[in-house]
């Protein structure tokens, strides 16, 4: 869609930059539907504020995966929860075949939105062929991501669609589908090459089943484990059995302190669902669209971890705070980047009001008081709160937070509140219904004096 002035309600101090937000936007192509939400066509919707004004749109990436599809009437590729039948013994083959290459593997990218330093935005899901590269202000698909290294290979198919960024780097794993194992490789900002710090032990994660979806198990008497990298030498810091968890999104890590001064344990906080996987199944789209009264979405916590450094073989997990201050979901969380691995105190997340069957609420959890605010209003989908700092702010929590909105009636809005207050401030109603959607980034506005005039 082309980019059209939207209503902007409220008077926020004036933003002057772009929010980005990618998720799932289609689940039906020439009369073909998916059936779990992970399985949607990638959607990028878009607004950009710029003295007082705000505009916006929305654009399908046009992925392999979705123009194939387009093209064919219906899914050519594997998606998360299914793929093309096969209509004979020979299809099978290609299929096995065509999974130990590549060739059928997904690249949907519709999880996360990184910008990579250098006014390139890249659009990433858990396959490596997904590394697709957007036009910032057009959303238009400009190509592929390739490489300048030789990490990776055939056989490395999957990578992290949560990579760490920071002003001067991403950090992303790669999983080795042939050998035992993971590689962290890290790319310096406004580069193409990546560079490999440390391989770990892990399993090997290939499985020829019909689809990622059937081939997850829960097998919690096989134990849980930990492992701390050093991130200059590559060396193990510490591994240690944890308690069985359930963790898609984790919000922050950070060192702690002993009584002499050194580094005792690393703290990693997490949205935790108490060990229960149900919540992959909860997302399938029927068990979504049919919502009554019933409440369904599965209890969840800020989990703490406690990773000892002195050589213990055990770690810890507990709960933060009281589940009940964010209504027992939370998911989809930022942060000030500013204290990404360091102590900190604010975090942002979709919470719940019950009974629900997904995340309806935004929540500010503070770690120090042990409390949370909750914004909530009736039907609404809220996605995952982006924390935007002033420039120059000294507070953790001065800024603003952006979440892109479902309304009951089938609007759609970009809303903002105050960070510190957790109150509206302002929204910007766009002229058609928009998609649930997952994660976000923000690009300052280069031309202009900051974010915030």
């Amino acid at each position: 869609m082309a980019s059209r002035i939207l209503t902007l309600r409220g008077a926020p101090k004036p933003l002057n930059g772009t929010y980005i937000r990618n998720g799932p936007g289609l689940w039906e192509v020439g009369g073909s539907a998916f059936h779990h939400l992970f399985d949607g066509y990638a959607t990028l919707v878009r607004v950009s504020f710029r003295q007082g004004r705000a505009t916006g749109a929305h654009r399908q990436i046009e992925s392999d995966a979705y123009v194939s599809a387009v093209a064919s009437g219906g899914p050519v590729l594997r998606e998360f929860s299914q793929c093309p039948k096969p209509g004979s013994l020979l299809d099978r083959v290609s299929n096995v075949v065509g999974i130990v290459s590549g060739a059928v593997i997904t690249d949907n990218a519709n999880s996360a939105v990184p910008p990579l330093g250098d006014g390139r935005v890249l659009c990433l899901t858990e396959t490596t062929k997904s590394s697709v590269l957007v036009d910032p202000e057009t959303l238009a698909t400009v190509g592929k991501l390739k490489h300048a290294d030789g990490l990776g290979g055939m056989m490395m198919m999957i990578q992290s669609a949560h990579p760490i960024v920071t002003e001067s780097e991403i950090l992303t794993m790669l999983p080795d589908l042939a050998r035992r194992g993971h590689l962290v490789v890290r790319m310096a900002a406004g580069s193409d090459e990546r560079k490999m710090p440390l391989r770990y032990s892990a399993s090997s994660l290939i499985k020829c089943e019909p689809a990622p979806y059937y081939a997850f198990e829960w097998l919690p008497a096989y134990g849980s484990y930990m492992h701390v990298m050093c991130r200059s030498t590559g060396k193990t810091v510490a591994s240690v059995e944890v308690p069985p968890f359930m963790v898609m999104h984790y919000i922050n890590a950070y060192e702690e302190k002993g009584l002499d001064g050194r580094a005792a344990r690393v703290i990693v906080d997490c949205c935790e669902h108490y060990g229960d996987p149900s919540i992959v199944e909860t997302l399938v789209l029927h068990r979504l669209r049919s919502f009554g009264d019933k409440d369904v979405l599965p209890n969840a916590r800020v989990g703490r971890f406690r990773i000892p450094l002195d050589g213990s073989p055990f770690g810890e997990l507990d709960t933060a705070l009281d589940p009940e201050e964010h209504g027992r979901g939370i998911d989809m969380c930022s942060i000030n980047p500013a204290h990404l691995g360091k102590r900190y105190r604010y975090a942002y997340a979709c919470g719940a009001r019950r009974p629900c069957n997904f995340p309806n609420t935004l929540t500010k959890i503070d770690l120090a008081e042990k409390t949370a605010k909750n914004w909530h209003e009736v039907g609404a989908v809220p996605s995952e709160p982006f924390f935007v700092a002033r420039p120059g702010a000294t507070d953790e929590d001065d800024g603003v937070v952006i979440s892109i909105v479902s309304a009951l009636g089938g609007d759609g809005y970009a809303l903002v509140l105050d960070a510190a207050t957790f109150q509206e401030i302002a929204r910007v109603r766009f002229p058609y219904g928009l998609p649930c959607g997952f994660h976000g980034c923000w690009i300052p506005d280069k031309t202009l004096p900051g974010r915030f005039i």
